[in-house]
């Protein structure tokens, strides 16, 4: 038997989002930047603990300053990947924001925090203290890199596990 689920991308503008999922669905990555207006579906069966999956992915637009999120795009999602720009301290401080929004808006869902750009840690606006800050609040850290793959299957497998538990 086939389990449907939806996950959702979420977190600010230009964190790699996009990027991540067409990594992960598509095995590739582009340079080419694309701003996501509203919400882009795409779809990825996977294995998990003997059942198969179906995950539908939401990617849906960055918050920022300008552009919030539309909270219904959440409903009903089984799981989501909140994700952050490691260069850009702020995506990091949005994401505490968006989950804590998030958890008042729809409550509480099984999610994994990804510090998007692994490639460029020796860019990485983030300290220690705040990641492990997260951790002992509960929170599953991965580092991830759409550019070079590290960590996103990793990244989806432990999500995965989360929304079947």
């Amino acid at each position: 038997m086939l389990l449907l689920k939806k996950v959702c991308m979420i977190g600010s503008f230009a964190v790699g989002k996009t990027s991540l999922v067409r990594r992960f669905v598509e095995g590739f990555f582009s340079d080419e930047y694309q701003t996501n207006i509203g919400v882009k579906l795409s779809n990825k069966e996977v294995s998990s603990g003997g059942r198969e999956i179906k995950m539908t992915l939401w990617d849906i637009y960055g918050e920022d300053d300008f552009q919030k999120m539309r909270w219904s795009y959440v409903q009903g999602s089984s799981g989501y990947l909140l994700v952050a720009d490691g260069t850009r301290a702020a995506t990091l401080h949005k994401a505490e924001e968006l989950e804590a929004k998030l958890r008042q808006e729809v409550g509480v869902i099984p999610f994994v925090f990804l510090i998007n750009k692994s490639d460029r840690k020796e860019e990485w606006e983030l300290n220690a203290e705040f990641e492990q800050g997260l951790v002992a609040r509960g929170w599953d850290v991965l580092h991830t890199s759409a550019k070079s793959g590290e960590g996103v299957e990793a990244a989806f497998a432990k999500l995965t596990e989360k929304m079947l538990a």
